[in-house]
């Protein structure tokens, strides 16, 4: 497998579901991913790929993750040089390592959570790569990380000492709602504070997509459900957040057909709820393009 050599940057998508082949279909014909079997004789293992760059996979949640009440998920891995180096860290930061550093299917892995307990990987890079780190524009790319935070200011050094993530910041726009961050200069997300309804904090994954408009339509017709949107932000992106059939929540993000109303408002202002997820906040114009 192939992950992008981009030391502080998300690397790997997984999906752990209740039912691999359904997941499969759903999410190729929401977002249009190609698809291989690169399972071995100890796992199961689906690849996913953007055009001809895999981005990702797909395997079962194990049993006694079920059985521990594990619902299915979406996982960002991080890409770091020594693995084991940053789960010390991330001990002494005040997190925590669910699975420690082991060798898998993708390269030497493991699974932590955050001093808040918002749960995401680490992977290692292969030495003998050298790539620049893969645009987040590309149809199909993950192109926006999203972190639901119990105090978006008291995370935020965590993960800039783990990862060097900086603060990034919209032209114009108060940074105290929604705080933008960057990794070698590119802006790659932004956090903010959950509501207090929602009990456990997550990273929330957006994915490129050529119509808004087709892939929610797809969502619906697939069996998902589309819990918020379609949204238009300042930059002209519109974004929808969905739960595919199993459960596991994700977003979409891209243009909308020629005939869609645009809303003339410089501000775009929310306060919802979607599955076990809820955000308020505001943005102004202008926004930085993802």
């Amino acid at each position: 497998m192939i992950v992008a050599d981009q030391l502080g940057r998300f690397a790997w998508y997984e999906l752990l579901t209740t039912n691999v082949a359904a997941a499969r279909d759903f999410y190729l014909r929401v977002v249009g991913w190609g698809a291989k079997d690169t399972s071995t004789s100890s796992l199961a293992y689906t690849e996913v790929s953007a055009g001809d760059t895999p981005i990702g996979g797909f395997m079962e949640l194990p049993e006694e993750a079920l059985q521990l009440g594990a619902t299915p998920r979406w996982v960002g891995y991080v890409a770091v040089d020594d693995i084991e180096a940053a789960a010390a860290q991330i001990k002494r930061l005040g997190g925590a390592v669910l699975v420690p550093p082991t060798d898998s299917n993708i390269g030497r892995i493991a699974v932590v959570a955050d001093p808040q307990g918002a749960t995401f990987a680490l992977v290692t890079v292969p030495a003998h790569r050298d790539r620049k780190p893969i645009g987040l524009d590309g149809p199909g790319r993950v192109g926006w990380h999203e972190l639901l935070a119990s105090n978006r200011r008291d995370i935020f050094d965590f993960y800039g000492r783990l990862f060097g993530w900086r603060e990034a910041s919209a032209e114009t726009g108060p940074a105290d709602l929604y705080q933008l961050f960057s990794v070698g200069g590119q802006t790659i997300g932004g956090m903010l504070t959950k509501l207090p309804s929602v009990t456990q904090p997550c990273w929330l994954y957006y994915i490129n997509v050529d119509d808004i408009g087709v892939a929610t339509g797809q969502v619906n017709a697939g069996g998902g459900r589309v819990l918020q949107g379609p949204i238009e932000l300042p930059d002209g992106c519109w974004i929808a957040r969905c739960v595919d059939p199993q459960g596991a929540l994700f977003a979409l993000q891209g243009t909308r057909g020629e005939r869609a109303e645009r809303s003339p408002a410089s501000e775009v202002v929310w306060s919802a709820r979607w599955g076990d997820i809820a955000s308020r906040g505001r943005m102004v114009l202008p926004k930085p393009k993802r």
